[in-house]
């Protein structure tokens, strides 16, 4: 197996097998994230990836592998029919196989025509990742995201005609103090728009080489505060209009563990809130982490 640089995956994969069908992230652009920072971009070869897979059906030969994802960054960025290709390597190597998922960047969903979507669908691309961050045109394009609120929603909306189910990544705190309440409530209407099944809440950190942590230091950005974060969460709750959405802010990063659906959970996960503000009982800085 050759794995090239750190891997990342969804918190949701953590017991997915995980191939790396792309090297990096093709934009490489967005002004908090660390992650692909020491890689070079590129497609790999197929018969690496092929290589790959025949390696890891080996070693887990006794084993039953139900999901797999493809990484890196930007899997959907490959060409429809090399896509196709590999699902059908795996599709042939693990019979088994209940789901293959990967991220997809809002302009490589949208450069995707219903057609090719549904070809991917049918073999076996259950779910895309949508790393939204926020649903505000400001914040978007500060943090030089290379997609609009609209953009965003209509790759998300475009995937879910195709029956590719969507999950969706925000980051609190992602706007600073001077757009608490707009990231908020527009994430909160990109959210009802899109209706995805999943939601995830992460809460921003920073580390040392992105161009927002340099703003930090020079006192140009600030981070928000606990009680803060624990604001815009509860104002995009209160916001939101999206039925049967799971959501999910249980990740290291946050300071209030959160967990329910929308919107039936809407009522009990402010209460929850609530509690934690009387209390203050926020995750200490410590435990908190990628």
């Amino acid at each position: 197996m050759r794995y090239e640089g750190a891997v990342y995956r969804p918190p949701s994969e953590a017991g997915s097998l995980i191939i790396q069908l792309t090297i990096g992230c093709a934009r490489n652009t967005c002004r908090f994230c660390s992650m692909f920072k020491d890689k070079k971009f590129r497609v790999r070869k197929l018969e690496d990836v092929v290589a790959d897979l025949k390696e890891m059906r080996e070693y887990y030969k006794d084993y039953l592998i139900r999901r797999i994802f493809l990484a890196d960054g930007d899997a959907l960025i490959c060409k429809t029919e090399d896509l196709l290709y590999i699902m059908g390597v795996i599709n042939e190597l693990f019979p088994e196989r209940e789901r293959i998922t990967m991220y997809g960047a809002p302009k490589d969903v949208l450069l995707k025509s219903h057609e090719e979507l549904v070809k991917l669908r049918e073999a076996g691309l259950e779910m895309v990742y949508v790393g939204a961050e926020s649903g505000d045109d400001e914040v978007l394009e500060y943090v030089k995201k290379g997609a609009t609120h609209a953009e965003i929603a209509e790759a998300g909306l475009k995937l879910k005609a195709a029956g590719i189910k969507v999950s969706v990544t925000l980051i609190s705190g992602l706007g600073g103090k001077k757009n608490l309440v707009n990231h908020a409530v527009n994430s909160a209407k990109l959210i009802s728009e899109m209706k995805p099944e999943y939601v995830g809440f992460l809460t921003l950190l920073l580390e040392p080489g992105v161009p927002m942590y340099d703003e930090l230091r020079k006192g140009e950005f600030d981070y928000l505060k606990p009680n803060e974060v624990v604001e815009e969460l509860k104002l995009f709750i209160q916001n939101v209009d999206s039925e049967g959405t799971v959501f999910r802010s249980n990740h290291a990063s946050n300071y209030v563990p959160l967990a329910g659906t929308f919107n039936r959970d809407n009522a009990k996960l402010l209460k929850q809130i609530e509690e934690a503000e009387k209390r203050s009982t926020y995750r200490p800085e410590y435990y908190r982490g990628f």
